[in-house]
């Protein structure tokens, strides 16, 4: 999807030598490896995924039910897809922004909003009853502005925030810079008080893992489920190496390719890039200033996402969100030197006076997004099974109402979660191939002109008709 421009040497020198793994994951102090499913198994309720989505789910299912019977089924190793590969940005909200809600479920966002509070706090909770070691650090987070359309789009932001109880204020010209040393950014929307954290989120999930195991959940790793399929009264769920029966299930499998076909028009898997600079110095943390330690992202549609790590680390990622054709899924498209290169200029000019500082880590994975840009719910197999997709991104705040929720729709209960028209209701779905691609890329380029001169052209206001654009 991307132009043929090779990398800049300037830029390919930053990151040459970077080791291709999550910085979160690249840790000593990551868990030994679960076994593997052997043989067959028979329990009340399977859990495909040991994502944050499928860890917060079993951990639910014990606490309503001791007694139940769980077992979760990873294809890989808890936490090394999207849920320890992100940025570790928590939020409240479970939109994806409020304008975004606002336009999509007006009648709702209170509701919305209050439930999110409500999820927010019950991670902050489980985080301090599971005595879980993730860096989870509640501060303020901030958009910044390049241009000036963005900066005029603030005060309506502001307002926004406040007729929903947020706190927030706008910064320009000089303010900005008492924030962030940068000469990229001429305005800021600081958004404030309770709702947002940074999170180790690699840590997070194995501190949802160790809970979990502690409940008596049974995970097995290294597990992919190869079919669901119905079994009478039961469902059959099968690895390569074994077999569970169960009467109930919950698909957590993300951006993955879905194992219930009533999924697979709703998603695409795109692929988010990140790097993370080396430990900054006493004079180079002087020098960008950000005192506050704040998360920050762009003002755009195209935007990057940057924070700081305990050890001073600059997190730096987003910009492209990169879809191969035919639904593209594969390892070989987690490490893109052209989108990195990308990432490491894009960093030296919001940040020249690091000129000459390395990335000592590059990785890419796989998120799933749909047309409405935030999580989507369903069943299948007669109701034996829910799911769910769709967290664009928002997943580390957003999972754990996205399990409670699926868990709620599972076990056929009237809450005040299924009751939403944003649980019952799903996106438009995407259009087949090869329409998909090509309208993919034309929506990739004008967001792009969007950025530059802050207005829509004729295809996004299509789109926002149709319900398939970010405005809609």
């Amino acid at each position: 999807m991307h132009g043929p421009t090779p990398p800049a040497p300037d830029a390919a020198r930053a990151f040459a030598g970077a080791r291709p793994i999550s910085f979160w994951l690249d840790d000593p102090s990551r868990p030994e490896a679960l076994a593997r499913l052997a043989g067959t198994e028979r329990v009340d309720l399977a859990i495909v995924g040991a994502g944050f989505t499928g860890l917060w789910a079993a951990i639910e299912a014990k606490e309503r039910d001791p007694g139940r019977s769980v077992v979760v089924l990873e294809g890989g190793r808890v936490g090394w897809a999207a849920s320890g590969r992100n940025g570790g940005f928590v939020s409240s909200i479970l939109t994806h922004g409020l304008e975004n809600g606002l336009r999509r479920f007006p009648e709702e966002m209170d509701e919305l909003e209050r439930q999110g509070l409500d999820t927010f706090r019950g991670i902050r909770a489980a985080i301090e009853r599971f005595a879980i070691d993730a860096g989870f650090t509640e501060t303020s987070m901030v958009l910044l502005a390049r241009r000036p359309h963005e900066v005029a789009w603030f005060p309506d932001a502001l307002a926004t925030q406040r007729r929903f109880g947020h706190g927030g204020r706008t910064l320009e010209g000089e303010a900005v810079q008492g924030l962030l040393r940068s000469p990229a950014y001429i305005g800021a929307l600081v958004l404030e008080g309770e709702g947002h954290a940074l999170v180790n989120p690699a840590r997070l999930a194995w501190g949802l893992r160790d809970a979990a195991l502690g409940l008596g959940v049974r995970i097995h790793e290294r597990s992919p489920v190869r079919s669901i399929e119905r079994d009478g009264p039961r469902l059959r769920i099968a690895t390569d190496g074994g077999v569970v029966h169960t009467d109930r299930a919950v698909l957590a499998t993300n951006a993955f390719p879905p194992l219930v076909r009533s999924i697979r028009s709703y998603v695409v898997p795109v692929y988010d890039h990140v790097l993370m600079t080396e430990p900054l110095s006493a004079g180079q943390l002087d020098a960008i200033g950000w005192a506050g330690r704040e998360g920050l992202g762009d003002a755009a549609n195209r935007f990057h996402y940057f924070r700081l790590s305990d050890d001073d680390r600059i997190l730096w990622g987003g910009f492209d969100a990169t879809y191969h054709a035919g639904n593209g899924f594969a390892r070989r498209f987690e490490l893109d030197d052209r989108v990195h290169a990308r990432l490491a200029r894009n960093f030296f000019e919001v940040f020249p006076q690091l000129e000459g500082i390395r990335f000592t880590h590059r990785w890419g994975g796989v998120i799933d997004t749909c047309s409405r840009y935030s999580v989507f719910f369903g069943t299948a197999h007669g109701g034996r099974l829910a799911y769910a997709v769709g967290y664009t991104g928002l997943g580390v705040g957003a999972t754990r109402f996205g399990a409670r929720t699926a868990l709620d729709l599972v076990d056929g209960l009237d809450t005040e979660r299924t009751r939403l028209s944003f649980v019952r209701r799903k996106p438009a779905p995407f259009p087949p191939e090869p329409i998909r691609s090509l309208g993919i890329r034309r929506t990739i380029r004008s967001y792009a002109r969007a950025d530059e001169t802050g207005r829509e052209d004729l295809w996004l206001r299509l789109l926002d008709r149709l319900g398939l654009g970010f405005q809609s």
